[in-house]
């Protein structure tokens, strides 16, 4: 198998709110029209008006991938304070605003129409992560050995506390059709022949979506980590970004005992309640098992990928720096 690219690149959503009351403001338009994209990063507009995105472009090191976080997280700070709000980096609203989305587009008017009400009120943001493959066969073969280790990257994640659960925007997203762990496929066509049934089934607006927690890029060459809540910090982001990246290399080289796909359903679920702060599903054991041990295992599978990168000490770093706090 070909080996995986050095390219890891980050997707970044934020809240926009209102600096007063704590309500999230519908000012995504003028926010944007501050912002220039530049080398390192492109700014995007969302479904909703009280979102915006940054999105970076492929980097090769952590430190220039940080560079670039806080660049944009910058700009879109500065923007945001033009225009009187204030930007917020969470899963979902601590206040919500009661007509967040924004109809603009062609695309985002299909999308309303078909999801109705699971996406009117829709403010979830996540932290999504590209790592670079050198073709779609490739691809495939390593996104079905990663399946096991999402829901621990979203428990590393989890940053939308509500309702009881670590990650609320688990819970929102689960309501699309489709959603949650990957299925294991055959190859390229076989993933391919999948989007395109749900599409014809009615459940997809076109090829380009899906809702799984990590898919094939329908835009780049890229598998495309959509798992994490969006990051309170760029040391959290930094730290999906390299156990993603590592978790690619490895899955390149390394196979995979296969799960069950309602254990793994069960893994998400129990990841998006307890969050790193309780238990966690073990697929292949299949038995509850705390979350701290999984995270320990998940490193542990990535070590000799982090260490010939020089990460190693890079992410026991920020793995300390997230559990305090």
């Amino acid at each position: 198998m070909p080996q995986c690219a050095d390219t890891v690149g980050v997707e970044e959503e934020f809240l926009l709110v209102d600096s007063a009351s704590g309500r999230t403001s519908v000012r995504a338009d003028a926010v944007l029209a501050r912002l220039r994209d530049t080398g390192l990063t492109k700014f995007h507009a969302e479904l909703a008006g009280t979102q915006v995105e940054a999105a970076t472009g492929p980097c090769t090191d952590m430190a220039a991938l940080g560079t670039a976080l806080q660049q944009a997280r910058d700009a879109i700070a500065a923007a945001a304070a033009e225009v009187g709000v204030a930007v917020l980096s969470r899963g979902t609203p601590v206040k919500a605003s009661p007509h967040p989305v924004v109809t603009d587009g062609q695309r985002f008017r299909r999308v309303l129409d078909m999801y109705a009400g699971v996406v009117d009120t829709y403010e979830a943001s996540g932290c999504h992560v590209h790592v670079g493959v050198p073709d779609r066969e490739t691809a495939v073969v390593v996104l079905n050995r990663l399946r096991p280790w999402l829901p621990t990257l979203l428990a590393v994640s989890a940053n939308s506390p509500d309702h009881g659960y670590a990650s609320w925007r688990m819970v929102l997203q689960s309501r699309f059709p489709g959603s949650g762990v990957p299925p294991v496929v055959s190859g390229a066509a076989d993933y391919d022949a999948h989007v395109a049934r749900m599409v014809t089934c009615g459940t997809l607006v076109d090829h380009a979506q899906s809702f799984w927690l990590a898919r094939l890029s329908p835009k780049l060459p890229t598998i495309e980590f959509r798992v994490a809540d969006a990051a309170a910090t760029v040391p959290d982001a930094l730290l999906q970004a390299a156990l993603s990246r590592a978790l690619v290399q490895t899955a390149a080289v390394m196979e995979t005992p296969p799960v069950r796909d309602d254990v793994c359903a069960a893994a998400v679920w129990t990841a998006s309640r307890y969050g790193l702060g309780g238990p966690a599903v073990d697929p292949w054991r299949e038995c509850r098992v705390p979350a701290t041990a999984l995270l320990d295992d998940l490193v542990k599978h990535v070590t000799p990928a982090l260490e010939e990168r020089g990460e190693f000490a890079l992410v026991q770093d920020l793995i300390a720096q997230r559990n305090e706090t």
